[in-house]
Formats: C-alpha cells, structure tokens, sequence
C-alpha cells in the first residue's frame, strides 16, 4: 500500500472518532433541553439601565428639580 493510502485510511478513522465523540458530548444538551432559560452567556445578570453620560446642561426629565411651589394664576 502507498503512503497515501494509508494516510486517507487514518484521517479517516480520526474523522469517524471525533464526531462520535462530538455527537456523544452535544447529546446530553439535546436530550436536557433549554427550558432554564438562560442564554448560557454567564456572568451577573443587571437588569439596571445603563447610566449614560449626557453633555453639560442636559439633564433627564426625571432628574429635574423638584418644585412644591405653585405659578401664581394669570388673570386677564
């Protein structure tokens, strides 16, 4: 047999070994399903908003000052 024989036989034997033991490995996440609902990004999950930095001057509408005092009413 040449070389070349021999070689495709071997990759080939190397082929089959390693998807048995992909499909042996990703079988179990199949068969447990997803129903955990993670997203298996890991990590600390923070619902917060992000703060985001606004120019000078610009504040949001919920960080206005608050003010208890009334306008005087206008008359006509």
């Amino acid at each position: 047999m040449s070389s070349l024989v021999i070689d495709l036989i071997l990759c080939g034997v190397a082929y089959v070994i390693l998807i048995y033991f992909v499909a042996t490995l990703t079988k179990n996440s199949f068969r447990r399903g997803n129903s955990s609902g993670d997203e298996g990004d890991g990590g600390i999950e923070n619902f917060s908003p992000p703060k985001i930095d606004l120019p000078p001057g610009v504040i949001w509408p919920s960080d206005m000052p608050k003010t208890s005092k009334r306008p005087d009413p206008v008359e006509y």
